[in-house]
C-alpha cells in the first residue's frame, strides 16, 4: 500500500480539479480581466455621454479582448476565426441587449447611481456566455 504525504495528495486534488474545470476557471479569469476593462471604458465615459452609448463602447472593447484570450489561451482554437468571432459576437450581442435592458431598469426606472447599475448588470449576465460559447464559438459545432 502506497502513502502519500498530505500535501501531495492535496496538490494531485488541485491538478485534477484544475484538469476537470480548466476551461471555465480560464473563462472566469479572462471574464474577469475584460470585464474589467468594459467597465473602465464604461466608468471613463459615462460622464461624457448617454449612459447606454458609454455601454457600448465598454462593451465592444471586452468583447475584443475576451475574444482574443480565450481563442488564443483558453480553448486554443486558431481555425476558422472569422466564423468563431461572428459566433462570440452573436453570443455578446444577445448579452449585451440584456445588459442594457438591465441598465434602463435599474437607472431610468429604478434611480440607481449608474456605476452601482453596471456592476449589478455585470453580475446578472456573466455566465450565459461562457456555456454558449463554449458549446457552440469554441465547441465542434464550428
Amino acid at each position: 500500500m502506497v502513502f502519500l504525504h498530505p500535501e501531495i495528495g492535496k496538490t494531485l486534488k488541485l491538478k485534477e480539479f484544475y484538469r476537470k474545470y480548466r476551461h471555465f476557471l480560464l473563462y472566469v479569469l479572462f471574464g474577469i480581466i475584460s470585464t474589467g476593462l468594459e467597465f473602465a471604458v464604461f466608468a471613463l465615459l459615462y460622464k461624457f455621454m448617454p449612459y447606454l452609448w458609454a455601454n457600448v463602447i465598454g462593451f465592444h472593447c471586452g468583447v475584443i479582448c475576451s475574444f482574443i484570450l480565450n481563442r488564443n489561451f483558453n480553448f486554443k482554437k486558431e481555425d476558422k476565426t472569422v466564423i468563431r468571432f461572428a459566433s462570440f459576437y452573436l453570443v455578446q450581442i444577445i448579452c449585451l441587449a440584456l445588459n442594457s435592458l438591465i441598465l434602463y431598469l435599474c437607472i431610468d426606472l429604478g434611480n440607481w447611481n449608474p456605476l452601482i447599475a453596471k456592476g449589478f448588470s455585470i453580475i446578472l449576465t456573466a455566465l450565459l456566455p461562457f456555456f454558449l460559447n463554449r458549446y457552440i464559438t469554441f465547441g465542434k459545432r464550428i
